[in-house]
């Protein structure tokens, strides 16, 4: 039998935090297994005709060498570089992240991990190709599916195929001409709404908040073309302008001593809900209709339709679909594909997310968690692929028993 040291180490997901991570522990050397249809997250479960909420330069994939930015894939493309004011469309992320992982991760094995176990102080993971194999480490990079969230209100309305969530859908055309209620004020619900009235169908925007909120438009297309004085007031982030978005990117690791409700709440709220500066006007030119400080309070069928109770209107909206565009939320649990002992061994907060070490380790020796399920650790950071460069580094280190590059 092989010795615990000589046993490889796995990397389930093929996104973007899954090829930053297995990008780096290839650059040292290990012995490195990575599952996954790379880019499927991206490819299968957002819609097309999105765009990127973060800028080009916020939105790149960390890896070890330079020469695999975004900027470095439009320039092998032969097109022209671009600056923070420029919406980076879906298509061309998942074209980018298809050349990252060729040039920096091509083994990745396009098989699914079905499950893994916990064993004597090993992993043992089962694939769907029958293959069982134990492992030292493992990264678990599994993306947002699983943490999909819909109101306990919408959960029949789901089964009966009158509800889904946004991740469910690649394409919003297939709601031509029909009426749905988009649920949701953040960047998600916005965009879809727009999307759906793009598509030919008749949207209506159900917002809990009071009022729809949006970003500030860059000054300029890079930070350095900014005034001084407004450089010094509000410094230049990858999340965007201002002190507090400062301390999120430079100190994440700092994050996860503050107490659990505070940093629950600040992933949950920093940046959002709220829609890119530039979706504003597509939702105004849309003419979607908009009900804001409304919750679903009830949701009943009605012959082959949708009746909502909503509270804060007076009356019911009555549609053909709802989609939930209702976020993500964290939680050990709804990870299927490790074993229910395994699930039970991990310490979690009282939302479910998992405790971390600084090293992106589990409370279970050798597993590790990154991209939204270390983001309760932290900090908002690790919701968008900018977060790949500290989360990449910092999981190296541990795993290799060295130093953050």
């Amino acid at each position: 039998m092989p010795t615990h040291r000589r046993l490889p180490i796995a990397v389930v997901g093929a996104g973007p935090y899954g090829l930053a991570t297995a990008a780096h522990l290839a650059a040292r050397g290990r012995d490195l297994r990575v599952f996954g249809e790379p880019m499927a997250g991206w490819r299968d479960h957002m819609p097309a005709g999105m765009f990127l909420k973060s800028t080009p330069r916020a939105s790149n994939i960390s890896a070890p060498a330079p020469g695999h930015r975004l900027a470095d894939h439009r320039t092998a493309l032969g097109v022209a570089p671009v600056g923070d004011r420029y919406p980076v469309p879906i298509a061309e992320f998942i074209a980018y992240g298809d050349w990252f992982q060729q040039r920096c991760v091509p083994g990745v094995e396009r098989c699914s991990v079905l499950g893994i176990g916990y064993d004597h102080g090993v992993l043992r993971l089962r694939l769907d190709t029958g293959e069982e194999f134990r492992s030292r480490a493992v990264v678990l990079a599994t993306g947002l599916r699983a943490f999909a969230h819909v109101p306990g209100e919408l959960a029949a309305l789901r089964e009966a195929g009158l509800a889904s969530h946004t991740s469910d859908h690649a394409d919003l055309g297939r709601f031509a001409g029909r009426r749905v209620a988009v649920v949701g004020a953040g960047q998600s619900a916005l965009e879809s709404a727009a999307l759906l009235a793009e598509a030919g169908a008749r949207p209506t925007l159900v917002a809990r908040t009071a009022r729809l909120r949006f970003g500030t438009a860059p000054g300029a297309d890079l930070p350095g073309e900014r005034p001084a004085a407004v450089r010094a007031r509000y410094p230049g982030t990858e999340l965007g302008p201002g002190w507090n978005l400062l301390g999120y990117c430079r100190a994440p690791w700092a994050f996860r001593h503050l107490p659990d409700d505070v940093r629950a709440g600040r992933v949950r709220t920093v940046l959002g809900p709220a829609g890119a500066w530039w979706l504003r006007e597509r939702v105004e030119d849309a003419g979607v209709p908009v009900l804001t400080g409304c919750s679903v309070e009830s949701a009943r069928e009605r012959a082959g339709a949708v009746r909502l109770r909503l509270r804060g209107l007076t009356g019911a909206l009555e549609v053909d679909h709802v989609l939930a565009a209702t976020g993500y939320r964290v939680d050990v649990e709804r990870l299927e594909l490790l074993d229910p002992g395994l699930r039970r061994a991990v310490r979690r907060t009282a939302d479910g997310a998992p405790r971390l070490t600084g090293g992106f380790e589990s409370s279970v020796p050798g597993l590790y968690f990154t991209g939204l399920s270390a983001a309760n650790s932290f900090g908002p950071l690790l919701r968008f692929v900018c977060g790949t460069d500290f989360a990449a580094r910092r999981i190296t280190a541990a795993v290799t028993g060295g130093a953050p590059d």
